[in-house]
């Protein structure tokens, strides 16, 4: 499969007779071209549509090329711009890059030149992303794999998991390989249920990421309770139970209601919590209480 089939180009260019030639030389090539004959025609064109690189005129009537990449930059960051300008304009390939352009061909374009550009920045613009992807998620437990279920990246997190759920597995990611790539074949509308390693675990489908899939594995959400207060904090078995109801906002009332106590006696408990944690008020409590239910 040709995977450039996927990326799409955008010209923008005044001239008529650039545009057919570049038509041209990316269609060949399998690039899908989008031309636009001025900025805005272009802005407008990149609001609906990421191209995964733009080449841009230098000179163009009204908005110029390098006015019109500043503004694509603010829509489209991550996409990179090449501009287009004269053999001798060393003054327009300075303000290029200034506007956020991150190469330039010179004209008369020649399209073998062009094209081995384009295809070096998309290459480069799309392991940028997996690369901030990756930095983005770094706390979380995600990870990217291939439509064949090969690993592409994961995060320390999702590394960890996987170990721990493989048990005696040493290569537990190879192992997964198979399921995934059956998985991902149905789309990934239901969470895929591991059950080959020690501890049976789930798999989640996040989203597409160019030609990758960006998977979660589902951890289990152990809820805490008063006892994980007790073990934590210096207070009675009665007491974590009133500050567990604080942390979840309950008013003295409703905490009486629900631990059987009057409101009176579940304020003296709630005293002499503020006492030990050294607080002043329910806030302050409540605040370290969230902390280890949390954690």
């Amino acid at each position: 499969m040709n995977n450039k089939m996927n990326n799409v180009v955008l010209v923008v260019d005044d001239s008529p007779e650039s545009l057919g030639m570049l038509n041209v030389a990316l269609n060949n090539q399998g690039y899908t071209a989008l031309v636009a004959l001025n900025g805005a025609q272009a802005l407008s064109i990149a609001e609906k549509i990421e191209p995964d690189v733009v080449l841009m005129d230098a000179v163009m009537p009204e908005m110029d090329g390098f006015e019109t990449c500043r503004r694509l930059k603010l829509q489209r960051p991550n996409t990179p711009i090449i501009f287009m300008t004269g053999l001798t304009d060393v003054e327009d390939v300075v303000k290029g890059f200034e506007a956020g352009g991150i190469d330039y061909v010179t004209k008369p374009i020649s399209p073998d030149e062009v094209i081995a550009r384009i295809k070096t920045h998309i290459q480069t613009a799309k392991l940028a992303l997996s690369a901030q992807d990756a930095l983005d998620h770094a706390g979380s437990n995600v990870f990217c794999v291939t439509d064949q279920g090969r690993l592409s990246w994961a995060t320390p997190r999702a590394h960890q998991l996987i170990d721990d759920f493989a048990g005696d597995d040493m290569s537990p990611w190879a192992t997964l390989s198979d399921l995934l790539k059956g998985w991902l074949t149905t789309g990934g509308r239901q969470n895929l249920k591991v059950k080959c390693f020690v501890t049976s675990f789930e798999i989640m489908y996040e989203r597409q990421q160019n030609d990758k899939h960006m998977l979660k594995v589902v951890e289990e959400k152990i809820e805490k309770a008063p006892l994980d207060l007790q073990q934590h904090l210096p207070i009675t078995k009665r007491e974590s139970e009133v500050l567990y109801w604080v942390s979840y906002g309950k008013t003295n009332w409703e905490i009486s209601q629900i631990l059987s106590m009057s409101p009176r006696t579940a304020n003296k408990h709630l005293e002499q919590i503020y006492k030990k944690l050294g607080v002043d008020n329910r806030t302050s409590a409540a605040a370290i209480s969230i902390r280890i239910l949390e954690s």
